[in-house]
């Protein structure tokens, strides 16, 4: 049966001062897979492992179900870890590796062959289990990794990274497989990934965390749409939002941004409207995506527009990704400070999305219209959203 995890204000501190992890609150429903997302140091690796139980928390909760985990025993748990190597054993075959488990907890041999069997068929291992690993392709060493996990019958997946190691093709079927796999047994799963494509597709709700603080939570649509910081705006998303300087200003009653010579209107439905009143004459950070910066041409000559000169043009068939640049000011998510917006230099550099018909050239002076309604705005000292 599965259950639910709950971790409840967890910190970690290694010896030597360093905080991995701090005040961490998160619950993931029983037979929900959440993703864990973040750069490489961020602490969802140490949040996995203490979950499992093989790192101790230095305060805080963890809950498997209704039970307090904090002083059992990884074997205790009732979970089970697929890594990022696939940690098999050479010289025995498929069958023996996915059994082995099963017979180290003395289960009987025909339950044994019944687990084995079913994990096998559920995936697409049925004609290799008497190959060993070295005859193996890495997707097919990496279903074997899977399906150790799956015949333990547990109460919880924890999976670190587990696509890896394989190329892009193979990873992006293998995601499509672990999201049915997921689907069909049910089990509550915390997978972890440094690739935000990755988590953006697998996981019914993503956490990202930055620094070892959880910076927002939620299903992956709203993290795109309403990022909580300039963190998650340039984490999430490939490619990342674009963040420019901007200044808010009145124009009569209505509300204009400032970005360099142009001044684009604040659409009144926009969700920041009535918040930004209370910054008229002050900056903010400005975020677009690229698909909200599009080519002008055959729109009415009134609709909000920036100038820039094409830097250069990625074809990737059906659109372009345009680099233009701007007469702006742009601004970065600094490393170490939680995503804290500053200058990112005195040229502002923007991706906007033209349709493949487009026809434009490195050099090439252009215009793009600007969805205005889509337009996100943060704080610049805090670099939160404005709401």
């Amino acid at each position: 049966m599965t259950a639910g995890i709950t971790l409840t204000g967890v910190g970690k501190v290694y010896p030597g001062g360093t905080q991995a992890i701090s005040n961490l609150d998160l619950a993931i429903e029983p037979g929900e897979l959440m993703v864990l997302v973040g750069p490489s140091g961020c602490g969802k690796t140490t949040t996995l492992r203490m979950t499992a139980g093989l790192e101790e928390i230095t305060e805080g909760e963890i809950r498997i179900g209704d039970r307090v985990v904090n002083s059992l025993d990884p074997r205790e748990r009732d979970v089970a870890m697929v890594f990022q190597n696939y940690a098999l054993y050479p010289h025995m075959t498929v069958y023996d590796n996915l059994a082995f488990p099963l017979r180290a907890h003395g289960l009987a041999r025909a339950e044994v062959r019944k687990r084995v069997e079913r994990a096998a068929e559920l995936l697409g291992l049925d004609g290799l289990l008497g190959r060993k690993p070295r005859a193996l392709s890495g997707g097919q060493r990496q279903r074997v990794a899977m399906g150790r996990a799956i015949v333990r019958e547990p109460q919880v997946f924890l999976m670190d990274e587990p696509l890896s190691n394989l190329d892009a093709k193979l990873r992006t079927e293998m995601r499509a497989e672990i999201a049915d796999l997921q689907r069909e047994l049910g089990v509550t799963t915390m997978y972890v990934t440094h690739d935000q494509v990755e988590a953006m597709t697998l996981g019914r709700r993503i956490a990202v965390l930055s620094g070892g603080v959880l910076q927002q939570q939620g299903p992956p649509q709203q993290l795109y749409d309403e990022p909580a910081n300039v963190f998650v705006a340039t984490f999430i998303g490939s490619p990342a939002m674009n963040l420019l300087a901007g200044r808010i200003e009145r124009d009569g009653d209505a509300l204009v941004c400032a970005l360099g010579d142009r001044r684009v209107p604040v659409h009144p439905a926009n969700r920041a409207a009535a918040a930004l009143a209370g910054y008229t004459g002050a900056e903010v950070v400005v975020g677009a995506r690229p698909e909200h910066l599009t080519d002008s041409a055959g729109s009415p000559p009134d609709r909000p527009r920036l100038k820039g000169r094409v830097r250069f043009v990625e074809l990737l068939g059906a659109e372009q990704l345009v680099q233009l640049e701007l007469d702006a000011i742009p601004v970065v998510a600094e490393a170490g400070t939680n995503g804290l917006p500053g200058r990112g230099g005195s040229r502002a550099f923007a991706l906007a999305r033209f349709a493949s018909e487009t026809r434009v050239s490195p050099g090439d002076l252009v215009e793009v219209r600007v969805a205005t309604g889509r337009l996100r705005f943060f704080d610049p000292k805090t670099g939160r959203a404005i709401r």
